[in-house]
């Protein structure tokens, strides 16, 4: 599709008269918005008419409410997780792996269904090797390479200081003006 003359001066027109590109490019017809954009910025077309959705647009009252924290993580999700999630205490990982005996080590071929699939080692030697041991219900690792991967999430910063409250003085030291 060429640009002529005609076509040029009723887009000059449409484009004064506030129609978007769109509606542009359907009345020129056998012409895309993105034509008409590209033409209009070569043509150096920049003042447009308002247009009666432009004239009515009203500022939005701002919110004063502020908005309840939501907690990050409800307890949804995979049931076998969930218990490992309700202890108290945070995961302290072992110094050292697990020390799995040469007879107990499993391959990727000697893996078995019931069988923890924790990776031990450098995979491209040839010590590499699988925990092996009986994994749990529901989850690819054993009890102890469980609490390792999935630990509790740990409560944001500023969720911690909104729930201990920082304490400035002590009261008897402001009182020692007063008596």
């Amino acid at each position: 599709m060429a640009w002529t003359d005609e076509r040029v001066e009723l887009l000059k027109k449409l484009w004064a008269e506030g129609l978007s590109a769109s509606q542009i490019a359907g009345r020129l017809g056998s012409v895309t918005r993105n034509a008409v954009i590209g033409k209009v910025h070569r043509l150096g077309l920049s003042g447009r008419a308002t247009t009666s959705r432009m004239k009515s647009h009203r500022p939005r009252p701002r919110m004063a409410q502020k908005r309840m924290a939501k907690t990050r993580f409800a307890p949804v999700g995979n049931p076998a997780l969930r218990a490992l999630y309700q202890e108290t205490e945070v995961y302290q990982p072992p110094a050292e792996e697990l020390v799995i005996p040469v007879n107990e080590r499993k391959t990727i071929q000697t893996l078995t269904e019931c069988s923890c699939r924790w990776p031990i080692g450098d995979p491209q030697t040839a010590e590499f090797h699988f925990c092996g041991k009986k994994k749990v219900m529901g989850l690819p690792y054993c009890e102890f390479h469980a609490r390792r991967a999935f630990q509790p999430p740990q409560t944001r910063r500023r969720e911690r200081e909104i729930a201990e409250p920082v304490a400035l003085e002590p009261a008897s030291a402001t009182r020692k003006e007063d008596a």
